[in-house]
C-alpha cells in the first residue's frame, strides 16, 4: 500500500514538472512584454505580405510560362503565307509574354530586322518587369526580417541589463525572465520569417528566369524565321 502511494505521488509530482515545462507559442509571446509583443506582430505582418507576392507571383509566373507548343508554328505557317493579319490575331488571343513579344515582331515585318530586333528587346523588357512585379519586395522583407528579431533581442537584452542595474546586481532570475523572453522569442520570429521569405525569393528568381529564356528562344525563332527564305 505505501509503495503504491509513493508511486502515486511520484507520477503526480512527474506531471506537474511536465506541465510545467510545457509552454505554448502564445505564452512565449505574450511573457516576452509588450516590446516583444510589438515586434512580434510586425514580423507577423512581414510575414503575411512576403507569403502573399509569393503566391501571387508565382500563379501569375505559372500562367506566362503556359503556351501552346504549337504557337510557333502556327505563326511560321502565317507569316510564310503572307497572313500577317491571322499571325496578329493569333498573337492578341493568346495571353502570354511569348505571344506579346511575337506581335510586336509580326507588326514590324517588312522593317529591318536591326527594327524588329529592338522592339522585341523592349517589350521583352517590358514583360520581364511585369515577372518581377513585387519580387523586390519580398527581398526586402528576407533581410529585414532577421534585423528587426535581432533588434528585439537588444531591446530585450537591454531591459534584462536594466533590471540587473536598477537592482544593484542582486536581481532574481525571475524578474529578468521578461527582457530574456522579448531577447530570445523576437530573434526566433524574426529568423523564421527571414528564412521563409528568402527561400521565396529565390524560388521565383529561378522561376522567371526559365520564362524569361523561353521568351530569348522563341524570340531567336522568330527572327530566324523572318531570315528563312521564302
Amino acid at each position: 500500500m505505501i509503495m503504491f502511494q509513493e508511486a502515486t505521488e511520484g507520477a503526480e509530482v512527474a506531471a506537474s514538472i511536465s506541465e510545467e515545462k510545457t509552454l505554448s507559442v502564445i505564452d512565449l509571446i505574450v511573457n516576452g512584454g509588450t516590446g516583444s509583443i510589438i515586434i512580434i506582430m510586425i514580423l507577423f505582418v512581414l510575414l503575411f505580405v512576403a507569403m502573399y507576392i509569393y503566391f501571387e507571383r508565382i500563379f501569375a509566373i505559372k500562367a506566362a510560362s503556359k503556351i501552346d507548343k504549337n504557337f510557333m508554328d502556327q505563326i511560321r505557317d502565317h507569316v510564310m503565307n503572307g497572313k500577317l493579319e491571322a499571325a496578329k490575331l493569333l498573337c492578341a488571343q493568346t495571353d502570354s509574354p511569348v505571344a506579346r513579344l511575337t506581335e510586336k515582331g509580326v507588326a514590324r515585318i517588312g522593317k529591318p530586322l536591326d527594327d524588329i530586333n529592338t522592339a522585341i528587346e523592349n517589350a521583352g523588357t517590358l514583360e520581364v518587369y511585369k515577372l518581377e512585379k513585387n519580387v523586390s519586395v519580398l527581398a526586402t522583407v528576407a533581410g529585414a526580417a532577421p534585423m528587426i528579431g535581432f533588434l528585439g533581442t537588444v531591446i530585450g537584452m537591454i531591459l534584462a541589463f536594466h533590471e540587473m542595474a536598477s537592482s544593484g546586481g542582486q536581481a532574481e532570475m525571475g524578474s529578468l525572465a521578461s527582457g530574456i523572453y522579448t531577447a530570445m522569442t523576437t530573434t526566433v520570429a524574426g529568423l523564421v520569417v527571414g528564412i521563409i521569405a528568402y527561400i521565396g525569393y529565390n524560388h521565383l528568381v529561378v522561376r522567371t528566369d526559365k520564362v524569361v529564356h523561353q521568351m530569348e528562344a522563341n524570340a531567336v525563332q522568330f527572327l530566324d524565321l523572318l531570315n528563312e527564305p521564302i
